[in-house]
């Protein structure tokens, strides 16, 4: 029986949609994500380094997942982001600019620096007010709109509202949805989803080809399955984290009622602890980049409750 493996996974994407042998698969991919971005269908990707090196010794190295460039030279960098971490759409931002900047030879001129463009697949929800699951960011005039500034552009997928989202049956995605459903899902379909998502778009059936455990060697499900470990390792230390810093912050809040308690009544002051310390929790959280719907998960709270105590202490939903 066919075991696909999981197409978030670092290592499962860079071999889908990283290598010389699947370019084919990656260029189809950019173009249906891209349609909307300015700049013609590609036609032929190279690869390029994916460690930007800083100028100095002292200058923070970037990693980026895939990165190449169209027969233009025009710049993309391709990110799979599982978890969620304060400051990605910083560093998304970061990482176009460095693949920018590089490209400045000396004697160089301004005006032969080619365009980078950012796309991002999320596996939370990276931007919790916006309804859509697809986001593209360019540098607009504010008055007139125009795109003078044309030379950084932005997209973020959010497969998480995707999925959520998506009311078709599987047979009437388009290609680019197919995609979504394929990172999303792969991992856990059935064969008659199988079926129906395939159809017939030969590209999908060839990055489930790619996802088969039964195509890997030994060597490849090692750094496959470690890197499995490394992110489940990963998401138990936050959620121990996450439960001792409630767990502390109600401890916190129960003592600062307790005192208050002494003037109001002690039940009354436990109940004014409990909620003085959900609302330390949920202020650290957020200072530390946490979004609204991981606060919601975390303390079981609703978005108003939670954006009313944002803002009774003066910080930004």
């Amino acid at each position: 029986m066919q075991k696909y493996l999981n197409p978030r996974n670092d290592v499962a994407f860079k071999r889908i949609f990283g290598t010389e042998k699947n370019k084919d698969i990656l260029i189809t991919l950019l173009n249906e994500v891209l349609k909307n971005q300015f700049h013609k269908k590609i036609i032929e990707v190279t690869f390029l380094n994916t460690f930007q090196d800083p100028e100095r010794k002292a200058s923070k190295q970037s990693v980026v997942d895939i990165m190449c460039e169209d027969e233009d030279e025009c710049k993309y960098i391709i990110e799979m982001q599982v978890a969620e971490k304060g400051g990605f759409e910083s560093r998304a931002q970061y990482y176009a600019s460095r693949a920018f900047v590089s490209q400045m030879k000396r004697g160089g001129l301004y005006e032969d620096l080619k365009e980078v463009i950012f796309l991002a697949f999320t596996d939370y929800e990276i931007f919790p007010k916006k309804k859509e699951y697809k986001s593209e960011h360019v540098t607009l005039d504010k008055k007139t709109h125009e795109n003078d500034l044309d030379k950084l552009s932005f997209t973020f997928v959010d497969l998480v509202k995707f999925e959520r989202g998506c009311s078709k049956n599987l047979s009437e995605l388009n290609l680019e949805e197919k995609f979504y459903y394929f990172l999303r899902n792969a991992d856990d379909i059935n064969k008659e989803d199988l079926k129906s998502l395939i159809g017939k778009d030969e590209i999908i059936d060839r990055a489930f080809e790619e996802l088969n455990e039964f195509n890997w060697d030994e060597e490849e499900i090692r750094k496959y399955e470690d890197e499995e470990k490394g992110r489940k390792d990963n998401e138990a230390a936050l959620d121990f984290a996450q439960k001792k810093g409630v767990e502390k912050g109600r401890q916190e809040g129960r003592q600062e009622g307790r005192q208050e308690g002494i003037e109001i009544g002690e039940k009354k002051g436990i109940e004014i602890g409990e909620k003085k310390g959900i609302e330390k929790l949920i202020v650290s959280m957020r200072k530390n980049g946490a979004s609204v719907d991981f606060i919601k998960k975390t303390t079981g709270l609703l978005e108003k409750d939670i954006e009313q105590i944002l803002k009774k202490v003066g910080e930004k939903a």
